[in-house]
């Protein structure tokens, strides 16, 4: 089983910038692709980002693009997502996955580990 940790998520003003990481143990990091979600009130849980298991290929939603950059470390297990210009429709729980797959996966199905999530909240 693979554990994944959240952490780096916090309160912050409209243009501000956070990086949450996202650490992993119990089986081998490398050969996952890394995802982060994230689930505002009432809504869904939303696709962010994505990165295949070597960092060559990753994925955005189009509302993130541009502000948003995922990334990962395979020598220390650790995935992150640099968060930029925030908006206040940002602020949600950010929920990092695992799941196998070949590329880049927009799908929530692919994921079949989560961490509990970080809160991110955006004031205007």
């Amino acid at each position: 089983q693979l554990q994944l940790v959240e952490s780096g998520g916090g309160l912050v003003q409209a243009g501000g910038s956070l990086r949450l990481s996202c650490a992993a143990s119990g089986r081998t990091f490398s050969v996952f692709v890394m995802g982060w979600f994230r689930q505002a009130p009432g809504k869904e849980r939303e696709f962010v980002a994505a990165i295949n298991w070597n960092g060559r290929i990753t994925s955005y939603t189009d509302s993130v693009k541009g502000r948003f950059a995922i990334s990962r470390n395979n020598t220390v297990n650790m995935a992150y997502l640099d968060v930029n210009s925030l908006k206040p429709e940002d602020t949600a729980v950010y929920y990092c996955a695992a799941g196998l797959s070949a590329d880049a996966s927009r799908d929530i199905a692919t994921y079949r580990h989560w961490g509990r999530g970080t809160q991110v909240t955006v004031s205007s």
